[in-house]
């Protein structure tokens, strides 16, 4: 084994929470080190948050100009990915400035525990170096997961990394999944001129949500010409991605399409990090155990984000970041009972803070619930965006905020309105009585909260 160096602190993985708490350290004068296979700066920058959102936003231009009558007679697909490619590009290289500029140790290579707190790591241009941190964050992510399905592995299918990064506009796209990434990458790919399938096993996409929602959602994108399948599971796949592919369905049908995308969840990478010689725990579906101070099972050994069951969005894993910052200068910032917003980059957008309906009742809460159809909102009818609603929970018994959710544009900035009454503790009457510039979006607020029904 290589000599060993020691740090006060050391990071596995780059993402979100750990590379800014890394910057953090370096930059108060603490000796760090940051291993990191390659993705300077995590996966939202390099395959996930960043790429996607290009992607889209290239999708919604190629839309607009379709709708304007201006579309050119085909998409530009190598024109796409060289402005997603652009734009990883950038935010990499700021990245690495600020590595840089905090002056931590950065080991880029494969990272594997070889005892508590210790890790050696395989580094990309050969050899290898052992470091053991007086304190250890394992900030490793989590990877696309691949369904047990018969011959899908064998057919190379592509998932949000190869949908991301493609010059060749699949003809006929089909979609295991109708989740969050699916719908996002459904929509994205058809304005872009793809033929798209989704193949959802659930009763209804995005099925965390009220009914009420995915049924909005699944009519939006039929209407847009996108084919949804509901309740039914690819049982065999045949063919090659990028070819020709034949997925046999669990109701005896067939569909068939020239690419293949799985969308079917995410699974934590832990599997090959000796996580039992660190001494850290993890549950039945390969997460770390954590508590609510991020602190795993081993001493001074902590984890951050996705791998840790924390919400998979960058800005919770940043807010993991604020958590450890916290419990390392002696304060009491915890996970306990904090509320993660979200959005989801579709158009019809979804955005949502707090319980939703179904959450609400299963934990016997009860609620007063408002609600108010986009075309009543009148910036929505000026844009010509009037599909969706919005959906505001009332404490039955107070007037507190319990939860919004809105499905219609710019949804996820007036999430953020919501978000900061919430955090105030406002009662929903402020939030109706306040003076909200016309025409916006977030006016819609003061006319929906004009429907709550009344107490008791």
């Amino acid at each position: 084994m290589s000599d060993i160096e020691r740090f006060e602190y050391v990071f596995l993985g780059g993402g979100k929470g750990g590379k800014t708490l890394a910057m953090d350290l370096a930059k108060a004068g603490k000796s760090v080190a940051l291993i990191e296979k390659g993705m300077i700066g995590g996966s939202c920058i390099n395959v996930a948050c960043i790429p996607s959102k290009t992607l889209i936003q290239s999708a919604r231009n190629a839309h607009a100009a379709k709708m304007a009558g201006s579309a050119s007679p085909g998409t530009d697909m190598r024109a796409v990915r060289s402005r997603v490619r652009t734009v990883v590009s950038e935010m990499v290289d700021i990245n690495m400035k600020g590595f840089v500029a905090a002056g931590f140790d950065l080991l880029l290579g494969t990272g594997r525990f070889v005892a508590p707190r210790r890790i050696e790591v395989a580094l990309n241009d050969g050899g290898t170096r052992t470091v053991e941190g007086t304190h250890v964050f394992i900030n490793t992510g989590t990877r696309a997961a691949i369904p047990d399905i018969p011959g899908l592995h064998a057919s190379e299918p592509m998932t949000h990394v190869e949908a991301l990064d493609t010059s060749e506009l699949p003809e006929k796209l089909i979609i295991v999944g109708g989740g969050y990434i699916g719908l996002e990458m459904a929509q994205a790919y058809h304005r872009l001129g793809s033929t798209v399938t989704i193949l959802q096993e659930m009763p209804h996409v995005a099925h965390r949500e009220d009914v009420d929602v995915s049924e909005a959602i699944e009519a939006a994108f039929e209407e847009d010409g996108i084919e949804i399948k509901l309740g039914v599971k690819a049982i065999r796949v045949e063919g090659r991605s990028g070819d020709r592919v034949n997925v046999t369905l669990s109701d005896g049908t067939t569909v068939s399409g020239t690419h293949i995308l799985v969308a079917a969840g995410r699974t934590p990478v832990t599997a090959d990090l000796g996580l039992d010689l660190a001494g850290v725990e993890i549950d039945g579906r390969g997460i770390i155990k954590v508590d609510e101070r991020l602190a795993t099972s081993a001493l001074n050994t902590w984890a951050i984000g996705e791998v840790a069951g924390t919400p998979m969005f960058t800005h919770a894993s940043y807010d993991d970041y604020r958590i450890l910052k916290s419990q390392l200068s002696g304060g009491n910032r915890t996970t306990h009972d904090r509320i993660i917003p979200y959005a989801m980059f579709i158009e019809p957008e979804l955005g949502r803070i707090g319980l939703n309906e179904t959450e609400a009742k299963a934990r016997g809460i009860a609620v007063r619930i408002a609600k108010l159809p986009m075309a009543a909102v009148p910036r929505a009818r000026t844009n010509g965006a009037m599909r969706g609603f919005m959906k505001i929970l009332i404490d039955a018994n107070s007037d507190q905020i319990l939860g919004f959710t809105m499905l219609g544009t710019n949804a996820g900035e007036v999430v953020t309105a919501v978000q900061m009454a919430m955090i105030a503790k406002l009662p929903y009457t402020a939030v109706r009585d306040s003076i909200i510039a016309h025409p916006l979006i977030s006016e819609g607020l003061n006319i929906l909260l004009l429907n709550v029904p009344a107490a008791g």
